[in-house]
């Protein structure tokens, strides 16, 4: 593979210019730094063994790989694909830097420990909507009784986390689908519901590497359903809309599956692997996934809220989900 190694210019011109600006965004992303907290004997690592990934949605130039290797004052880049490279050692002191050149390019960026690899991980869970697919369902469902924009604003509300009570915040928008035709719920998923870009690679590559998949929703088991036949999926949860007589009621059945619910789901489903939570990665966009993203090793907030970038391990705002495969 191809290798790229700072330039005196890439060192000092480039350098320069970037670090004149790196005052200009806050910190995010945990520091976008992937380090294990138990990591196993296998990966005695010190903190200078600590490869760069950056991603891009379209084909990264050779100009951003001299540069980026500049930056992150690592020793070589390895090109991963044609979207992606690995610098190797790393500085993560040059967060800062890197977080606004990548930024200002619309890249996406993680430091993760030299020798880890996905198969060291024994399942991968996610949220389902805007996470593995692209739309809220129940705004969608919404949509179809003229009551969208209501929906989706305490949707969006309770994502961002100023709904602090999801349970709540669950229960006022599903009465409000009081009467629906539960023919609805059909029509979302045929006509709207489309899965997030790399989705099925993700999944692919996941499995391959021994992993099982876990989907774990605020939403409904009408789509989880669907979806965990349609793509393979080895676990589901998610909350049961009640139905009679062919319309909905505006009740959920049972218990919801808020955050405490989700985090629990996980490690419950750790548990029936025989695998500790340190061998789990989580991906979502909403405060309703922060619990279980803590839980996991490694979280992913995929074109998440700002609580969400904030607290993860791991941002990816521009590429796809198959951009965890290229971590390691």
């Amino acid at each position: 593979m191809r290798q790229y190694e700072p330039d005196a210019e890439g060192l000092h011109g480039g350098l320069r210019r970037i670090r004149l600006r790196r005052h200009c965004l806050p910190n995010r992303y945990n520091n976008g730094i992937f380090r294990a907290h138990r990591a196993p004997v296998l990966f005695r690592v010190t903190a200078s063994s600590m490869n760069l990934v950056i991603q891009s949605p379209a084909p990264l130039s050779a100009d951003h790989h001299k540069t980026l290797v500049a930056l992150a004052r690592g020793s070589h880049a390895t090109v991963i694909d044609a979207n992606a490279i690995r610098v190797a050692d790393a500085s993560v002191s040059q967060r800062a830097d890197i977080d606004v050149y990548c930024s200002t390019h619309q890249l996406d960026y993680a430091f993760v420990e030299a020798g880890r690899q996905l198969r060291d991980f024994g399942l991968v869970a996610m949220d389902m909507d805007s996470t593995l697919i692209t739309i809220e369902c129940i705004d969608e469902i919404a949509d179809f009784c003229g009551l969208k924009a209501e929906v989706a604003a305490i949707t969006e509300a309770s994502m961002r986390g100023e709904i602090k009570d999801f349970n709540e915040s669950l229960t006022r928008r599903v009465a409000l689908l009081k009467g629906l035709d539960a023919n609805a719920l059909e029509r979302v998923y045929e006509e709207r519901l489309q899965l997030s870009p790399g989705a099925e690679q993700m999944l692919a590559g996941a499995k391959a590497a021994g992993l099982k998949t876990l989907l774990v929703s605020g939403g409904f088991t009408f789509f989880t359903d669907k979806l965990k036949a349609r793509l393979g999926l080895d676990f589901t949860r998610a909350n049961t809309l009640e139905i009679v007589d062919g319309k909905l009621t505006g009740e959920v059945l049972g218990e919801i599956v808020n955050a405490d619910v989700k985090a629990r789901t996980l490690r419950e489903t750790c548990a029936q692997l025989g695998i500790e939570p340190s061998r789990a990665i989580a991906m979502g966009d909403g405060s309703n996934d922060l619990k279980m993203m803590a839980v996991a090793e490694l979280s992913v907030a995929f074109r998440a809220k700002p609580v969400v970038r904030e607290a993860a391990s791991v941002a990816f705002n521009h590429v796809g989900l198959d951009g965890l495969l290229r971590l390691f």
